[in-house]
């Protein structure tokens, strides 16, 4: 599956996902990936490795943490997830500029009534496997599938990436400087 093939079975989850009282997006997205084949399955688990991993940087932890309060590793993984299902313009525009999220409807809404898991997306870090479950009947046919899909291929490579540069996500003025709009929200108004 190519990126544009990935980021297709993304917005067709999308737009079936009906919100918080219908099926969820993680839902949807099962449902996208049941109807494809193994092999495709793994293509899309490929691509979503590739986005995933692409916005694993500081400065969107940074985010991360703003938005929820706080952000553990487990935490930042879910929250790059939801990255992805905001759909590919929202990431690619999140991707460029984290404090864009200031803009996001259910981010500002979320910052309103004070509630810290807006973004984080679990489940969507395993449609993949859940699909290939309901695929195969088999809840650990998609981590042998994977392995073999893999064999061959160098996974020390994609660990090296360039997370930027680090910096405390407790004081508030950085905060204030790197993501100006986001910490407004979660922070209130810099000091003076």
């Amino acid at each position: 599956m190519d990126i544009d093939g990935f980021w297709n079975v993304i917005g067709v989850a999308r737009s079936q996902s009906s919100g918080p009282h219908g099926k969820s997006f993680a839902e949807a997205l099962v449902d996208q990936l049941a109807g494809l084949s193994q092999e495709e399955i793994l293509g899309y688990q490929e691509r979503f490795d590739e986005v995933h991993g692409a916005v694993y940087r500081w400065d969107l932890w940074a985010a991360a943490y703003l938005i929820g309060g706080g952000c553990s590793d487990d935490s930042f993984m879910d929250f790059r997830a939801g990255l992805v299902a905001l759909g590919r313009d929202w990431y690619e525009l999140v991707a460029a500029r984290p404090d864009a999220l200031a803009d996001y409807p259910a981010v500002i809404e979320a910052a309103a009534r004070g509630d810290d898991y807006v973004i984080f997306a679990e489940d969507v870090n395993y449609a993949a496997g859940y699909a290939f479950e309901r695929l195969t009947g088999d809840a650990d046919a998609f981590h042998g599938a994977w392995k073999r899909h893999r064999a061959g291929q160098d996974l020390d490579a994609e660990l090296g990436c360039d997370m930027g540069e680090d910096f405390d996500f407790d004081d508030a003025d950085e905060m204030h400087r790197r993501l100006p709009r986001l910490a407004a929200l979660y922070l209130g108004a810099a000091a003076g």
